[in-house]
Order: structure tokens, then C-alpha cells, then sequence
């Protein structure tokens, strides 16, 4: 009992760094955002942010881990059990989902995937690769089944579906934030249509 309270409070505690960290790190920059406003944003002391992490950098690349994570595994969760074409359509709509309930990790992760300079960056690659795979194996799926073209280069297809993904994603949340999560689903799912049609 004891241990289950002390795991949650300190899981409670990692989620409030990781919101803090990915909040100011989206506003002002990696390098201006410091430990003591890392712990000052999430309402703890300087100490408890080097008692769940050793470092800064540490607590970034663990911030990368979770937010990922958390895409791959609402990636997984919209395809289960799909056909190929219902299966494009959901996880169009989960990277929507999810980009609009982590506005600021989204922003973040598209600033980061275009720096090679990071000592993240291997860890990002992986990472990137796994929540890519997933569509991969969607693609994969449809070419098989014929709803998609059979010359269809898998890999590049995957890698644009994700970046358009993010990136219409955070201009609709930036620039037209009124403008429902369906209308920009369709208006994503139509240009996919549209490239695998050619």
C-alpha cells in the first residue's frame, strides 16, 4: 500500500515536471529554461526535479520518451482491429486527437525533429520510428489489400503522413482554432486520398 502511494505520488510529480518542462521549453526555448523555473512552474523544489531526473537534458529526453510513448500507444489503440482504409482514416483523426490535447509537446516535437545538434537526437530517431511504424504497418496493410497503390513506397508515405499530420495539426490549432477537428480531418484524409490515388 505504502509503495503504491509512494509510485503514484511519484508519477503525480514526473507528469507535473513533464508539463512544466514541455510548457516553458515551448515558450522561451531549450536553452533559456532553466531547472529552478522548470521546478518553480510545477510547484516543487529545485531538488525535486534532480531527484527524479539527473539533469535537464535527462529530463528532456524522458519528456520525449513519455509524449511519444503516448502518441505510439493512441496510435495502436485507434488501429486495433481496422480494416487498412477505417484504419488511415483513425489514425489521422488520433494524431489530431492528440495534437490538440498537447498543443505544446506537438509545437515542441516539430521544432526538435529539424535540430541534429541535440544530444536527444538518436533517442527522437527511435522514437519518431516507432510511432511511425505504426502507420507503416497500415500502409503496409492497404497495399496488400489493394486499397492502396501496390508500387506505394511505404516508408516515405508513412514519414508524410506523420509530418503533414503534425504539421496541419499545429497550423489548425495556431491559425484556425475554431474550426472543427472534422473538417480538418477531412480536409487531411482527401490530399491522403488524393496521393494515393495517383
Amino acid at each position: 500500500m505504502v509503495t503504491d502511494g509512494r509510485t503514484r505520488r511519484r508519477e503525480d510529480t514526473r507528469q507535473r515536471l513533464f508539463v512544466a518542462a514541455v510548457e516553458l521549453i515551448a515558450e522561451q526555448g531549450f536553452t533559456a529554461t532553466t531547472v529552478d523555473d522548470i521546478a518553480a512552474r510545477a510547484g516543487v523544489a529545485k531538488g525535486t526535479v534532480y531527484y527524479n531526473f539527473q539533469s535537464k537534458t535527462v529530463l528532456f529526453e524522458e519528456l520525449l520518451r513519455h509524449g511519444i510513448g503516448l502518441l505510439t500507444a493512441d496510435f495502436r489503440a485507434a488501429v486495433d482491429g481496422l480494416p487498412p482504409r477505417e484504419a488511415l482514416a483513425a489514425l489521422v483523426r488520433a494524431e489530431l486527437e492528440y495534437i490538440r490535447r498537447y498543443r505544446a509537446f506537438a509545437q515542441l516535437l516539430l521544432s526538435e525533429m529539424w535540430r541534429t545538434n541535440r544530444e536527444w537526437q538518436q533517442t527522437l530517431r527511435l522514437l519518431r520510428g516507432e510511432a511511425i511504424e505504426v502507420i507503416a504497418e497500415t500502409v503496409r496493410a492497404g497495399v496488400a489489400s489493394g486499397d492502396l497503390p501496390a508500387d506505394l513506397d511505404v516508408p516515405t508515405a508513412s514519414s508524410a503522413l506523420f509530418g503533414v499530420g503534425l504539421v496541419v495539426a499545429v497550423d489548425w490549432l495556431v491559425f484556425q482554432p475554431d474550426r472543427p477537428i472534422s473538417d480538418v480531418q477531412e480536409a487531411l484524409l482527401g490530399i491522403v486520398r488524393r496521393v494515393a490515388q495517383t
